[in-house]
């Protein structure tokens, strides 16, 4: 599975499988151009050969959506179309700022942190749809 924090200049990317239901940060995409977001999504697609996609939906925090909502789920839409994967959307409400507080508990501060940041947010995306789906079953 890849799990995708989506924002307008990177979207932070984890995976993860549901034989053990652990997700780890992979690596952030940077760029505003979808071309050049694909290209390395594509990438990422024959790296791992996902057979399912998570994607994080942004919202305020009571739940209320917003401009990033509609983005997120027009790149969901996107996945779903491009790579005919079904595409899962999980509340990533307080994720970046959870990817910030376990970053700087392991020391990781200033750029590294933040080069790492949107990783680890969809690390914990990822996370929580394996532990809520594991829940629902």
């Amino acid at each position: 599975m890849l799990a995708f924090d989506f924002g307008t200049r990177k979207i932070g990317v984890a995976m993860g499988n549901t034989v053990v239901r652990v997700a780890h940060p992979l690596t952030t995409i940077e760029g505003e151009a979808s071309r050049v977001r694909f290209a390395a999504i594509d990438a990422l697609f024959a790296q791992w050969t996902p057979d399912l996609l998570v994607v994080g939906r942004p919202t305020h925090a009571d739940g209320t959506e917003h401009e990033m909502t509609a983005r997120a789920e027009r790149f969901a839409r996107q996945l779903e179309s491009r790579y005919g994967l079904p595409v899962m959307r999980v509340d990533e409400r307080f994720t970046t700022l959870a990817a910030a507080t376990v970053l700087a508990e392991k020391g990781i501060h200033g750029r590294a942190r933040r080069a790492a940041q949107d990783a680890v947010a969809a690390q914990l995306i990822l996370q929580s749809w394996f532990d809520r789906s594991s829940t629902e079953q």
